[in-house]
């Protein structure tokens, strides 16, 4: 028998203030430095739903849309979008706050596929999803398409190795801003 919970069970917020550590030579805070945060509030938002161990499988698309500076305050607020068998989509938004100014900005969005793993670190069913409102059932079937992109995608792109021929290549890459200079 299914077990569900609801999305507000296990949603998660960790904010943390970022430091002169975890900037880069440019002196915005490293890309890395988010992607770590990022990941730690889906295990903990996946773990809390799943009710146990969980590992990231996938992450979809880190697009840096604002930089954050020294001295804001980052907010990583994370959600499962979508679960299947053993796999749950944990959707995360990040947003940075300057604390004099009170701007705020949305600085990412991206979507971690995580999974749940037993004591013996074998894939775990994880409970069902209630969606509640509107919004959870727009992220549940947004993240259930972008699954069905993922495996088109894998699919063209083993077509594409397969169907690989160097001379319809070197044609279509004219027009790219390369130059081709292999030994004849």
């Amino acid at each position: 028998m299914d077990t569900y919970k609801t999305v507000a069970d296990s949603q998660v917020t960790l904010t943390e203030l970022m430091i002169p550590s975890y900037a880069n030579f440019g002196g915005k805070i490293h890309g890395g430095i988010i992607m770590g945060l990022m990941d730690k509030v889906a295990y903990v938002c996946a773990a809390k739903h799943a009710g146990g161990y969980c590992v990231t499988a996938s992450v979809d698309d880190i697009d840096f849309l604002a930089p954050v500076e020294v001295g804001e305050l980052v907010s990583l607020m994370a959600s499962v979008n979508y679960v299947g068998k053993t796999s749950l989509v944990v959707g995360i938004r990040v947003i940075s706050e300057n604390v004099r100014t009170k701007e705020i900005k949305h600085t990412n969005t991206s979507y971690f596929t995580m999974v749940a793993m037993n004591e013996d670190r074998t894939p775990l069913t994880v409970p069902a999803l209630i969606l509640q409102n509107d919004d959870d059932i727009r992220r549940f079937f947004q993240a259930y398409h972008r699954k069905q992109l993922k495996k088109y995608y894998r699919t063209e792109e083993t077509r594409i190795k397969s169907d690989f021929e160097m001379n319809e290549t070197i044609e279509l890459l004219r027009t790219e801003r390369c130059k081709i200079e292999k030994a004849k």
